[in-house]
């Protein structure tokens, strides 16, 4: 579905994992969580871009709010901006309007402490996990400060990491040293919907990738696409060498092993030539997933690698045996280890278990001989069983 953008997606993959990416001890190091991946309908695909910064699906809950902040301190919350239901059942007597009107007052003084308190530590931008009474919204309106609710919580731990903000539970206790920071905070619309981007965070590590798509079934195929690129990537990253793909590696490993299996003795020798063989089972479907004749592609496959054609593997696209490095079909060696490995115990588990019991049991009738059966058909029955 996303093979005509690959090539672009591809791009904004390797991008957003240079500025992710970090060197620790001499190695480089690609935490994915830097990188969060927003999908948005509309458009094509060619129009997914690379924001440095954190990208919320959310809107700036009220009009009255701006709609961009510059230089932005942003507290980041884990508490409600509202009057908290108790958790059990509660009934309030009242005998005069005046008594409802001073229970409103305390629920409104209350909320405006809140904001009182926000607006003291100096922060103008207020994101928060949980939701924002419509009183406040009101104070917070009244005192310039853009505020983002129901955020999701991968988010807010993402925006913490990003604008190193302190993730706030409870608001009396908020300190000024617990507000994040960003150069560039506003909201923009992006499709039908609108969206909140937080840009020039201190960590210059924390990117979003909006992919943008003209359906549903287009976005979410381009999501799990821009998923598999970034594990990849972070493979070479881990280990930084790649060996021929379309079984290439496969064929050579089996012919390897055949050579070295050859000159084991008995039994050792049987077992060693079946790993071989099962490890041509990989160029083998995908000559079937070709079209091709499985049969003449191995046989052509290990005639190639005989001769020295070590690259040469199936192309799937084309039909044919062809060199895998200049078609740049290539897999990270990391995996290929890790498929190995995994099989390998897979295949050594099952050929450990040393028993397998069934039991059938016979249906009698009155706790005596089998019906229809005579006494020598019993005892061959049983054992048998």
């Amino acid at each position: 579905i996303v093979a005509e953008a690959r090539d672009y997606l591809a791009k904004v993959a390797v991008d957003a994992s240079a500025i992710a990416v970090e060197k620790v001890n001499g190695k480089y190091n690609l935490d994915l969580d830097w990188i969060k991946l927003e999908k948005k309908k509309g458009q094509s695909l060619a129009e997914t871009q690379l924001i440095q910064g954190i990208v919320l699906d959310k809107e700036v809950v009220h009009p009255g709010m701006p709609k961009r902040v510059v230089n932005a301190k942003i507290a980041v919350l884990d508490a409600p901006l509202e009057i908290e239901k108790p958790e059990w059942t509660t009934k309030i007597s009242v005998s005069s309007p005046d008594q409802i009107k001073a229970f409103l007052e305390e629920e409104s003084n209350i909320l405006k402490s809140y904001v009182d308190k926000l607006a003291e530590v100096g922060a103008n931008v207020v994101i928060t996990q949980k939701g924002i009474d419509e009183v406040a919204q009101h104070y917070l309106a009244k005192r310039g400060i853009m505020a983002v609710r129901r955020v999701k919580r991968s988010d807010i731990e993402k925006l913490a990491k990003a604008t190193g903000a302190k993730i706030v539970t409870s608001i009396k206790d908020i300190k000024p040293e617990d507000l994040g920071t960003a150069g560039l905070v506003e909201e923009r619309k992006v499709g039908e919907e609108k969206m909140v981007f937080v840009e020039q965070c201190p960590n210059p590590r924390a990117v979003t990738i909006l992919i943008r798509g003209a359906a549903d079934r287009v976005l979410d195929e381009a999501e799990r696409s821009m998923q598999d690129a970034l594990h990849v990537i972070r493979d070479l990253y881990r280990e930084p060498k790649i060996v021929p793909g379309g079984g290439a590696f496969e064929m050579e490993i089996a012919r390897r092993i055949r050579e070295w299996g050859r000159k084991l003795p008995g039994k050792e020798q049987l077992s060693v030539l079946k790993f071989a063989e099962a490890l041509e089972h990989v160029p083998t479907i995908l000559a079937l997933t070709a079209g091709l004749d499985p049969v003449d592609a191995i046989a052509e496959l290990r005639r190639r690698h005989d001769s020295g054609e070590v690259d040469a593997g199936v192309d799937v696209l084309n039909g044919k045996v062809a060199n895998m490095l200049k078609l740049n079909i290539v897999d990270p060696l990391l995996v290929k280890k890790q498929v190995i490995r995994s099989a390998a115990e897979a295949a050594i588990m099952i050929l450990r278990i040393d028993d397998i019991v069934a039991a059938a049991q016979t249906k009698s009738t009155g706790g005596g001989k089998s019906k229809g059966k005579t006494e020598s058909e019993e005892e061959s029955s049983s054992k048998t069983e």
